[in-house]
């Protein structure tokens, strides 16, 4: 029987649980879960403690603390040494920010996509191979030769982001996705914590969960991800390691400064945990700052992809991996991708050494400046962070609205934007705040007709 009367006692959550459904965890997680998608209770709540809850329901404490941990490695709740467990505010995101239907000639600005200019000189190389009289060899199996000079292709194109390394350190994934699912699959186990951005990549948490990693937001300073913070996450969370996008923070588009890289890489070395730094945007920056990579080699992965600066079909990342993690990272490659496209690889690799990506990189530079001088024109009334070179924006909205609340307000007048919701990670408070994407539009006009649909929206909530 339970110790105290519950009668008028102000609990956060009083489940009713199905006894008859066995083992009882589950029927409390998969009350927990339902509560949470019917709204019963909203994200950020406190959940009572284990002991409490075990009391009031009449169970052993043990069954609370696995129920929570199943919801907690579905992402639908968080928990902090010493705060409790809440209900993650990311809980709902994919359920309420997806709407039934979607308008006709939507303006998709949501999507972070390259403008197309790539196309053109792409199809050129992609022409040129197939006129080859022994093109056939690229639909066959990859053979150690071509995989050696394309390595070294991937030295090259490292060293134009900020990072200089080995051939021997290369290993190959199909798109960064697949590299940074092939990552925590081989250098994790279920319930390991990972240290994130408050608001980072949903790729990552679609995989974390899947995989049942816990991902832990790391307090910010200045934008940036605190060391002190790392290291107090390092100590009390026993983190396993972290995700940083270094260059153009998806969402929040924030550059990393010097010194914060140097000293989270230090940290990195100090805690022995490992690094992923994503560098998706590497290439677009003008003046590349040193990758994290330079100052913690043996600790971190490094990702150079090319779907995000030359064209989300071409799915190949190149990845450089550290001594004491190539082994199991190669082998959850190979479980993950059997192989990648040899013809995507030589494509890759012929554009690369040839230059062609010089002046691909240098188009979608100008091309993508012109964009965004079209939304500083528009939105200049309102905080719209990143720079011109970026290919999304930080658009900090009025507060009047939450992101997910304004993601379905241009959604209804036919613009697609991604509300800050869909990035938040755990118990941290989503800015209100949404991430357009400035080239996904196909030409200049649409994302023209695009801005204007959000200035007016923006301008109907700030008066």
């Amino acid at each position: 029987m339970p110790v105290n009367s519950f009668e008028n006692y102000p609990m956060t959550w009083k489940p009713v649980i199905d006894r008859t459904i066995k083992p009882l965890y589950l029927s409390l997680a998969n009350q927990l879960e339902q509560d949470i998608i019917k709204g019963s209770i909203l994200p950020g709540t406190k959940l009572p403690p284990y002991r409490e809850l075990a009391d009031f329901l009449d169970i052993n404490v043990s069954t609370v603390a696995k129920a929570f941990k199943v919801c907690l490695l579905k992402g639908l709740l968080s928990t902090t040494v010493g705060s409790g467990t809440f209900v993650s505010f990311d809980a709902l995101s994919n359920a309420y920010l997806l709407a039934e239907g979607r308008p006709k000639n939507l303006i998709e600005m949501g999507a972070t996509i390259p403008e197309p200019s790539s196309y053109e000189p792409l199809m050129l190389l992609f022409k040129n191979m197939m006129n080859e009289s022994d093109f056939a060899k690229w639909f066959s199996y990859s053979r150690p030769n071509d995989v050696l000079w394309q390595k070294d292709a991937a030295v090259k194109l490292m060293g134009k982001g900020g990072y200089i390394t080995d051939i021997e350190t290369i290993l190959f994934a199909n798109g960064g996705q697949n590299a940074i699912t092939a990552i925590l699959a081989g250098l994790c186990k279920h319930g390991d914590k990972i240290g994130t951005d408050p608001h980072t990549y949903p790729g990552l948490k679609t995989t974390a969960g899947m995989l049942g990693i816990q991902l832990v937001p790391i307090k910010h300073t200045d934008g940036e991800m605190d060391e002190h913070a790392l290291i107090n996450a390092c100590k009390n969370e026993n983190l396993k390691g972290i995700y940083l996008i270094p260059d153009n923070q998806n969402p929040t588009t924030h550059k990393m400064s010097l010194v914060r890289r140097k000293a989270l890489a230090q940290t990195a070395k100090e805690y022995n945990i490992f690094i992923i730094e994503d560098a998706a945007y590497h290439l677009m920056c003008e003046k590349p700052i040193p990758a994290v990579a330079s100052f913690a080699p043996e600790q971190t992965i490094y990702i150079a992809s090319l779907s995000k600066t030359i064209g989300p079909g071409l799915r190949l990342a190149y990845v450089s991996v550290p001594k004491q993690y190539k082994k199991p990272l190669s082998n959850a490659l190979y479980n993950l991708n059997i192989s990648i496209s040899p013809l995507m690889a030589e494509l890759a690799a012929r554009m690369i050494v040839s230059r062609n990506i010089d002046t691909i990189i240098d188009s979608h530079r100008k091309n993508t400046i012109l964009r965004n001088q079209l939304v500083n024109a528009y939105l200049s009334e309102y905080d719209c962070r990143g720079e011109n070179t970026c290919i999304f924006r930080w658009l900090i909205l009025p507060t009047k609205i939450s992101g997910a609340g304004f993601e379905r307000l241009a959604l209804e007048h036919g613009v697609q934007v991604y509300a800050a919701e869909r990035f938040i990670v755990g118990k941290s408070i989503p800015e209100k705040a949404v991430r357009i994407s400035v080239c996904a539009p196909e030409t200049i006009e649409e994302l023209e007709q695009g801005l204007k649909v959000l200035q007016r929206l923006l301008d109907s909530l700030h008066s």
